[in-house]
């Protein structure tokens, strides 16, 4: 039986022959986050996935992710290892329920969580992330605003613009909602009393509030990069505590037992070998639809840019 090592050593072979980049979402197994080329949050794989060079994109995640890549990159192959590691939260909205809010609600603007299938991206103004949701809405001057459809991260993003009525159906991410409970919080903090607790905007309202600070994965690293804490209570997907200790490995980082997500874990080293050698999944994206999509994920990156030149 071939080893992990070895199967790790396979596939950087392959991707290397196959003019391949392995994009790793934080929430992935830590034999997938040793060999992919970018490991981030849904906006750094969004930006890389455009940057990339390479002629083939294999994407460890989720649909909804690997559905961007393919948006954003039509001409190139995207790939997933595994077509059932789906977001339960992407599916709690469908595109018929988005255009029956925008005849109720005419001229509000509509922004789409990226964790969201290209069909609802499609029917959006613009998408934002976990990373972004602030600076996304405070892009549009409108006072009223559609966010679909993580209902917490609306909550949020609400908090920064108490001014603004943000409407939101009540779609949730069932690992934070369900896996990250003040209970949990909690049971981890008496063992750990002197950790930091970070969580991250998906994350029930209650949660937030006894946080020392609410971040994005990668907010969480770029925190964790400029406090002089030395232990931390990782309050998203527990993989993303292997992400940071890897990151700095200098501090202590507890992850929440419960917050698990099943469908990261429906990927498997095993499988992106076999996507490899196979050159499997392909995911595409119906060209009608990945045009309009297209604008609202554009108009999202375009935020970005525009942040960085401030």
């Amino acid at each position: 039986m071939e080893s992990l090592t070895e199967m790790q050593h396979r596939v950087r072979v392959l991707a290397s022959e196959k003019d391949t980049i392995i994009l790793s979402h934080n929430y992935q197994l830590p034999e997938i986050q040793q060999v992919a080329d970018i490991v981030g949050d849904s906006l750094v794989l969004a930006s890389k996935a455009v940057d990339a060079g390479h002629r083939n994109i294999l994407l460890c995640g989720v649909r909804f992710m690997a559905e961007t890549a393919a948006i954003l990159n039509p001409e190139k192959n995207v790939l997933m290892p595994d077509l059932d590691a789906r977001c339960p939260m992407a599916e709690m909205v469908d595109a018929e329920t988005v255009r029956i809010l925008k005849d109720r609600y005419p001229g509000v603007p509509v922004v789409a969580y990226v964790n969201t299938t290209a069909d609802i991206k499609a029917e959006a103004d613009i998408c934002c992330t976990s990373a972004n949701s602030v600076d996304v809405v405070r892009s549009l001057p409108q006072k009223q605003v559609i966010m679909v459809p993580d209902c917490n991260l609306s909550l949020y993003t609400k908090r920064f613009f108490p001014e603004k009525d943000i409407i939101m159906p009540a779609g949730y991410c069932p690992t934070h909602q369900a896996g990250i409970t003040p209970e949990a919080i909690l049971e981890v903090k008496r063992k750990h009393p002197g950790a930091v607790v970070l969580v991250h905007p998906e994350c029930i309202p209650e949660v937030i509030d006894m946080s020392d600070g609410a971040f994005s994965t990668e907010g969480m690293a770029k925190y964790v990069a400029g406090s002089d804490a030395r232990e931390f209570i990782v309050g998203t997907e527990k993989e993303h505590a292997y992400r940071l200790s890897s990151m700095f490995p200098g501090k202590v980082f507890h992850p929440l037992p419960t917050a698990i997500c099943p469908n990261m874990k429906k990927n498997t080293i095993t499988k992106v070998l076999k996507s490899l050698e196979s050159m499997q999944y392909s995911v595409t994206v119906p060209e009608d639809v990945a045009e309009r999509a297209r604008r609202a994920l554009d108009a999202m990156l375009e935020v970005g840019r525009s942040r960085l030149e401030e």
